[in-house]
């Protein structure tokens, strides 16, 4: 693997090449400065355009087939929704020796919502609550449905339980396992999501937050969108929220007993497979790993 890169088939970007594809395809931003951003993001590469836009490149193969989802969905969202939200402003075309369509978006102001960012922590959680309950009263219709555009986020529980299973035990010495397998267990032996699928972001944690002067404002990174179980999105609650804020975010929920449990099920999971993916290359998303799954054990260990 390449020397700063995450994953072993990226693709690499850099200023000229943002610059050289601009000047091809948009060449009104052409003479507008280009600087990359740091990001603990996986499937992108970024880059700030001018004063109030954004350049946005997916990294892998895995990541292409979001540009066309976010064009489609984003800007009917907007209104619906009480958080702001990236709004695509065009979409880039392969070129330049860069292999897949890539987009321009409106910049949003802001920082990573890390909870030390938080003022309020519990008006976090209140924000959060009404965020994903606007965004599962959106017709679905047309929505869609989990699978390799999304990281099957939404699909069942079950069918990650094989790369779960592998993951703890890889994690053997570094965490309790025992308590692993018992936690993601009690969580596989929930019901399952009877209900009609609701759309889901798919991604909630702190990275793909941003604070403003101490408070939510923007959701961002919808390339996990999709439709289906709405308990992906409870994920929040153990990878960012701390513990005593978790029920007033589920005050702001219609949320039952099963779905908070497999929301549960789903933190520890997606933290479980990120930690030993991830921390020798994306330390803020090891991190972000290792709380989901320390937050998750220690609610299943007192029967929550």
């Amino acid at each position: 693997m390449t020397a700063g890169k995450m994953h072993a088939d990226e693709v690499g970007t850099d200023v000229s090449l943002v610059g050289r594809l601009l000047a091809a395809q948009f060449p009104r931003w052409a003479g507008l400065p280009i600087e990359p951003l740091r990001s603990a993001g996986t499937d992108n590469a970024i880059y700030r355009l001018g004063d109030d836009m954004a350049v946005r490149l997916p990294r892998i193969q895995g990541a292409a087939g979001q540009v066309d989802k976010e064009h489609r969905w984003l800007a009917r969202f907007a209104p619906l929704l009480p958080l702001d939200i990236p709004l695509p402003l065009a979409k880039g075309a392969p070129g330049e020796g860069y292999p897949w369509h890539w987009s321009v978006y409106r910049w949003l102001e802001g920082e990573n919502a890390t909870i030390e960012r938080i003022a309020d922590p519990g008006q976090a959680a209140t924000e959060l609550g009404r965020f994903v309950a606007a965004l599962r009263r959106i017709d679905p219709a047309g929505g869609p449905s989990p699978g390799e555009h999304n990281g099957f986020r939404g699909g069942a529980l079950a069918a990650r339980d094989a790369e779960t299973r592998a993951a703890i035990s890889s994690l053997r010495g570094t965490l309790d396992t025992d308590a692993a397998t018992a936690a993601w267990e009690a969580a596989l032996g929930t019901p399952a999501w009877d209900g009609p699928p609701v759309w889901i972001h798919g991604d909630l944690q702190s990275g793909n937050l941003l604070a403003v002067r101490g408070r939510l404002g923007a959701v961002i990174d919808f390339g996990c969108l999709g439709v289906g179980d709405p308990a992906c999105d409870l994920m929040v609650a153990w990878n960012l929220l701390p513990a005593e804020t978790r029920v007033v975010f589920r005050a702001a929920l219609p949320v039952d007993d099963a779905t908070w449990t497999r929301g549960r099920g789903w933190a520890l999971s997606v933290g479980l497979i990120a930690l030993p993916y991830y921390r020798s290359t994306n330390q803020t998303l090891a991190r972000i790993s290792r709380r989901a799954i320390d937050e998750a054990l220690a609610e299943h260990e007192q029967g929550a």
